[in-house]
This record gives C-alpha cells, structure tokens and sequence, in this order.
C-alpha cells in the first residue's frame, strides 16, 4: 500500500474462504517476513473487505493462513476505525458483555446473537514492523475480538449457544455455498 493512496485500490479481490473450509479451523503462523508481499497481502486484504462490503478481514478469509487482519469498522459513536495488523493479541477483553448481532464474509447471508465484551486492546505491528496499539469499543471491540479469533482457528458461531446455535447451523446448511463446498 503506497503512502497516501486508498487502502485496497490497489489491490486485487480474492476468493473468500467459507465456513466448512478446514483452513478456518487452523491457528495460523507468525508474520516474520515484513516484505513487499505482506503489503500485497493486505492491500489484497482491503480490496476484498471492501468488494464483500464488510468491516473486518482475517488473512485465513482469503486463504493465508498468516497473523494479519484489516479493517474499516465504526464503534458505536460512529467514529471510523481504519487499518490493519499483523501479528495481533488481544491483550484485554473487558467492560460489559453485550449479545449483539454478528456476522462474517466466511458465512455469507448469516448473522447470530454474539456475546462480546464492549471494549477490547489488541496489540501488534503495522506491515513495515513498527509496534501499535488498538482500542476499540462497541462495535469495533466486537470486530477486533471476531477478527482475533479468526487467527485463532475460531469463527463466530463457536461462540454462539443454545437455540441461536442450531438457528444458525440449519440456516447454514440451507445455504447454496455450504452446499456446494468451501470455495463455492
């Protein structure tokens, strides 16, 4: 991503990894090659976030199994919170917890009541290596710990319980991509 420039213009749109897919299961590996082709990946990684119309990307969404998610997300203030990270940890999960609805690009058409904490710190480095530091609060604590979890090999509906469990998983398998396999 060029200084100054849009993130994702650049970029291309990748196919999207959906649920079903074992490469969603997977914790994925550590960044350690701070290169050019991290910058193409999330350069890719905005193109795609934005293609799909979400908020929020893990790098395993589009078949890399690598530490690294993008986002464009507002909080519940309305203010918008826009970048990436490589490397993250959710260092706190904390305040309130909230069941709000929740969605993911890897389950298309689908959302569920979730439980997340109201406010959350991730901690972990920009693409050309230097350190940072996210809070987020409302929504975009809701996208930071969603977006964790991912690296984590965890999607949303694992948190998901009871009768919205089994909503989502037969909405689910109702579905013509889960149908049709992981790369639908």
């Amino acid at each position: 991503m060029r200084q100054g420039s849009i993130p994702g213009s650049q970029g291309r749109v990748r196919p999207l990894t959906l649920l079903g897919d074992p490469l969603l299961r997977q914790p994925c590996r550590e960044v350690t090659d701070f290169g050019p082709g991290l910058a193409r990946l999330v350069e890719d990684m905005f193109a795609t976030m934005y293609a799909a119309r979400g908020v929020g990307l893990a790098a395993n969404q589009v078949g890399e199994p690598l530490r690294v998610f993008v986002y464009d997300c507002p909080d519940d203030e309305e203010v918008r919170h826009l970048g990436h990270v490589v490397n993250p940890r959710l260092v706190e999960a904390d305040g309130i917890v909230l069941r709000g609805p929740e969605g993911c690009l890897s389950l298309p058409g689908l959302e569920a009541g979730t439980e997340r904490h109201d406010h959350a710190v991730v901690e972990g480095y920009t693409m050309t290596g230097e350190r940072l530091r996210v809070h987020g609060t409302g929504f975009f604590a809701r996208c930071l710990q969603h977006e964790c979890d991912h690296l984590d090999g965890t999607v949303y509906a694992d948190r998901v319980t009871g009768w919205r469990k089994k909503r989502l998983m037969r909405q689910a398998s109702r579905t013509s991509w889960h149908r049709q396999g992981p790369h639908a």
